[in-house]
This record gives C-alpha cells, sequence and structure tokens, in this order.
C-alpha cells in the first residue's frame, strides 16, 4: 500500500499556513514584534489623542443641533448631515475649494518641475540659482499673503488691477500667492528627484539622439513619477484645505467669492452653528479621502518605481 492511500483525510482537511506567512513568522521573532509595538506605542497614543478622539467628538457634534442660540442642543441623529452636506452653502464652499485647487496645483506643480529641470545642472553658480528658485518656501502662508495682499491692493498696490473687488478675479489674485509658494516646494523635491536619476540613463539617451524635450518627456518623467505622484496629493490636498491665505487677502470676498470649505468651516466656530460647522469638516474630510484614493487609484498606474 502506498503512501498516499494511507494518509488519513483529517491530514487532507488540516489547513495550511500560506507561504507568505510562514516566510513572515520565521523572519520576526516575538521579542521583535514586542519591541516594534513599543516603539509605535508612542505614535499610536499621539494619533488617538489629537485625531481619531477629535474626529470621533465631530461625528458626535453633528448630531446635535443648536437650539436659542445655542443654549442647549437637541439630539437630531443624522437630519443635520442631511440637511447641512446638501445645502448651497457647503456646495458652494467645496466649489470655490475646487477652483482653488484648479488654479494653484496645476501651475505652481509644472512651473516647480520646469525650474528644477533647468538648475539641474553642473554650471559655476548654479547653487545660487538653487538657492533663489526655493526660496519661496522659507516664507509662511501669512508673510506671502501680506505681501501678495500689498501687491494687489487696489489702493496702494503695485499692481494696477482691482482684482481684490472684482467677485472673478478675486480666486486667481489669491490663487497666485500659493502658487508662489507652491513653485518652491515642487522646485526642492523635484529636484531631489532628479539628483537621484542615475547620469548614465541620461547619457544613454542622448546618445540615441533624443533631445532635451524629448528626454524630459519619455526619461526623466517616468524616472521621477513617484515624486510628482507625491507632489500632486500633497498639493491637493493643501489646497482644499486652503485659508490663511484666503482670511488675509480677502477676507471671503467679494460677496463670498472666495469662501473655500475651510473658510466657511471657520465662520461657522460658534455655540449656535458647532453642529453645522461639524458636518462640514466631516464633509470635507470625506471629499480629501476620495480624491486622495482617486488620485491613487488612477494615477499610480502610470507611476514607475525602481526595482
Amino acid at each position: 500500500m502506498t503512501a498516499e492511500a494511507v494518509t488519513s483525510p483529517a491530514a487532507d482537511r488540516s489547513p495550511e499556513v500560506p507561504r507568505s506567512r510562514r516566510r513572515w513568522l520565521r523572519r520576526y521573532s516575538p521579542r521583535e514584534v514586542l519591541l516594534a509595538l513599543a516603539l509605535l506605542a508612542p505614535s499610536i497614543a499621539v494619533f488617538v489623542v489629537f485625531f481619531y478622539r477629535p474626529f470621533l467628538n465631530l461625528l458626535n457634534w453633528g448630531r446635535f443641533e443648536s437650539r436659542r442660540n445655542g443654549a442647549y442642543f437637541e439630539d437630531v441623529g443624522l437630519a443635520q448631515y442631511r440637511e447641512a452636506l446638501g445645502s448651497d452653502d457647503f456646495r458652494e464652499g467645496l466649489w470655490h475649494s475646487v477652483q482653488f485647487v484648479l488654479y494653484t496645483v496645476p501651475a505652481g506643480l509644472v512651473l516647480g518641475v520646469l525650474l528644477a529641470v533647468a538648475a539641474h545642472r553642473r554650471l559655476r553658480g548654479i547653487k545660487v540659482f538653487q538657492a533663489i528658485f526655493s526660496s519661496t518656501l522659507a516664507s509662511s502662508t501669512a508673510v506671502t499673503s501680506v505681501i501678495f495682499f500689498y501687491l494687489f491692493n487696489p489702493v496702494v498696490g503695485l499692481i494696477e488691477a482691482n482684482w481684490l473687488n472684482d467677485p472673478d478675479m478675486a480666486m486667481v489674485a489669491v490663487s497666485i500667492s500659493s502658487i508662489w509658494q507652491n513653485m518652491g516646494l515642487s522646485f526642492v523635491i523635484v529636484l531631489a528627484g532628479l539628483q537621484a536619476v542615475p547620469d548614465e540613463v541620461m547619457e544613454a539617451a542622448l546618445l540615441d539622439g533624443y533631445g532635451a524635450v524629448r528626454r524630459l518627456v519619455r526619461i526623466t518623467l517616468p524616472l521621477i513619477s513617484p515624486v510628482l505622484l507625491f507632489l500632486l496629493v500633497v498639493l491637493v490636498i493643501f489646497g482644499l484645505q486652503a485659508f490663511a491665505q484666503i482670511d488675509i487677502i480677502t477676507k471671503g470676498g467679494p460677496v463670498s467669492a472666495t469662501e473655500t470649505l475651510v473658510f466657511k468651516i471657520n465662520r461657522l466656530n460658534r455655540p449656535d452653528n458647532i453642529g453645522i460647522g461639524a458636518v462640514y469638516s466631516i464633509g470635507l474630510f470625506l471629499v480629501t479621502l476620495v480624491v486622495t484614493a482617486l488620485q491613487f487609484a488612477i494615477l499610480e498606474r502610470r507611476v514607475h518605481y525602481a526595482r
């Protein structure tokens, strides 16, 4: 009788541990796992205290509707979520946030990439230009906003255009300050990515007869595509969270033309509207989460990682 014939049915039904799991179990000992958990514990505690618990508090506050200007609150369940997220005020703030992203992200990213490509050369004195191009990153949002508020001020401004009082151009004026800052951030990160590209690859492309534009499109951009994906995600999140530049330059005006969703949330930070502000915050979180997930799902297929 062969060995296969005497194998018991119970042995056939015994679950087999996947090979990847067996390799993981052999790779890390219990002591190493406990050490990793101990090292992660401070970060987890910080996340729980400063993110998860406040987020749960927001979810809870969204269920309570103010009565008598905040004298007391009534639990209305999900009714306030349906009303607030479907209101014209929320849609208007979301549209203004999307406008701000559309104005600032592509321009800041493209300008940063072009400046990084131009400054990625072995020339005498190129470090001076690299420092100049990255200097916008050293300015805070408040300082940058004050500078551009002075430039676009209709009374004492250096630019003879009354954009801050024009509902159609006010968002453009606010966006220029963020484009100026995004350009420096994009420049620094893309330049770091370009410096990681092997020189042999660019020399081989040059020997194959690739011109400057063709090398940029066919060689450089695919090699730094992980950097570009990271930049795109970060800049979109920054754009959806824009507040300081709008508060300083336009105060949400004129006629609410620049009131982004974060600006409206700050305006609702009062006892009589705290429930609606909490719902708006949850709505902004969900929008940011969905947009970020879509970016990774759609664009990561075109990202080339080094292997």
